[in-house]
């Protein structure tokens, strides 16, 4: 009875396998998808614009704070110890505030992720979209994502790399 088991396990093991070796599987760099397509350019570009104010702010706040420590180091030794806690009430609503809009603009839920999230998930559905288009013309049954920084996929022939024919799609708007 064993000697009958064994040849079959083994048979549909080759046959498991040989059904999963016909199935293509690719890969795509979506940063580099998403630095050659204009529209996640513009995207991009608007995010500058927005971010910039922001970070303008940020940075005078941090130089008012600073300011201030190095005010106080002039000042400490003839301060009496109402003044230096007066300096510090001061000191620490100004840091509460400094924090509080940090927080606001660029924390999880601050402006800024907003305003990141409405332009680019846009442009990031536009680009799943062509990859899925030519995952199927192609035939490919699965498409990883290798990027400079990400590695989903620890190697892929570049005869498997369907970046260009992805960013070809969007930029013929196919």
């Amino acid at each position: 009875m064993n000697k009958f088991i064994l040849p079959i396990f083994i048979a549909g093991f080759v046959l498991i396998g040989s059904a999963n070796a016909q199935q293509k599987i690719g890969f795509v760099n979506s940063t580099k998808i998403f630095q050659e397509i204009p529209e996640a350019k513009d995207a991009q570009k608007r995010l500058d614009a927005i971010a910039k104010p922001v970070q303008d702010e940020i940075e005078k706040k941090e130089k008012e704070l600073q300011a201030k420590v190095e005010d106080y180091k002039k000042k400490e030794s003839i301060m009496n110890e109402e003044a230096k806690k007066k300096f510090q009430q001061e000191y620490l609503e100004l840091e509460q505030k400094y924090r509080k809009y940090q927080a606001d603009k660029l924390g999880p839920d601050g402006d800024l992720q907003k305003e990141q999230d409405k332009i680019l998930n846009p442009v990031k559905e536009k680009i799943l979209k062509a990859i899925e288009r030519v995952a199927k013309e192609e035939k490919y049954a699965f498409v990883f994502d290798q990027t400079e920084n990400i590695k989903v996929l620890l190697y892929g022939d570049a005869a498997n790399d369907l970046t260009f024919k992805v960013i070809d799609k969007i930029n013929r708007g196919r």
